[in-house]
């Protein structure tokens, strides 16, 4: 199949981007899109032209730093898998294809299609560590967890922080990123030593970097390639409110 590229190129955070346009013939329609950039590079380095630089790792979908704007939508066409995992199949022979990096001041561009996500380390470390009063020994057949709450839990637990979600978003909120990392640790026994420090610093945090107030637009949920729930924004904006009224008793 024949694909046309239009790239953002950007050399550095300091200069001016630009769309650029490439031709591709003979692509196989099983490769992953970075098997597909990946391929362009190569003609690209035997013409003696820069590379398109973008960031990867796994390419199995868990780390997260392969993130692009892809014809409108973070991680492209295709729902619940992140852009290592799409294929070319999902495009039509001879199609344009817009690719971009995520647009959010909070993630400035390091170079053509790489961003600075650092953010939402910062988030995180706020967040503080995580401790555990282990107590005596429980009985030997108690869960130490409900099951409903351990699924929960688990669901949170594969937010990858690609940052589709901040991508995905009008006002380039972190939300659901953030709802995620609270919710996860707010089901669970071991976070609960920290829960009220965690839930005030995350989220002041997460508005002292520059991202944006969550409105609803469900967006977040539709574009994540693990499918969050919004329901962990609920759990946070819950955990928020009841730490702000201990600090205030406190």
């Amino acid at each position: 199949m024949k694909v046309n590229l239009k790239i953002w190129r950007q050399p550095d955070a300091q200069s001016k981007g630009q769309f650029v346009d490439y031709h591709l013939d003979d692509i196989n329609p099983e490769m992953s899109f970075l098997e597909m950039l990946d391929a362009l590079n190569k003609k690209l380095i035997e013409q003696g032209e820069d590379p398109v630089a973008f960031e990867h790792d796994c390419r199995e979908g868990i780390c997260g730093s392969c993130g692009l704007f892809i014809n409108g939508r973070p991680h492209g066409p295709e729902r619940e898998v992140a852009t290592c995992q799409l294929h070319m199949r999902s495009f039509s022979d001879g199609e344009t294809i817009v690719v971009e990096p995520w647009r959010a001041k909070p993630f400035p561009v390091i170079k053509d299609l790489i961003v600075d996500r650092s953010a939402f380390d910062k988030i995180l470390n706020a967040g503080g560590f995580v401790s555990v009063d282990t107590g005596s020994a429980p009985e030997a057949n108690t869960p130490a967890v409900k099951k409903l709450n351990a699924e929960k839990a688990f669901d949170a637990g594969v937010c990858i922080g690609c940052g589709a979600c901040v991508a995905a978003c009008k006002n380039s909120s972190a939300s659901l990123f953030v709802a995620a990392k609270i919710s996860q640790l707010a089901l669970l026994p071991q976070g609960k030593p920290e829960a009220k420090k965690r839930a005030r610093n995350m989220v002041a945090k997460m508005h002292e970097l520059g991202f944006g107030s969550c409105t609803s637009t469900e967006a977040c949920e539709v574009e994540c390639p693990k499918s969050i729930s919004l329901e962990h924004i609920a759990r946070m904006n819950r955990e928020y409110l009841n730490a702000s009224f201990a600090e205030e008793e406190e």
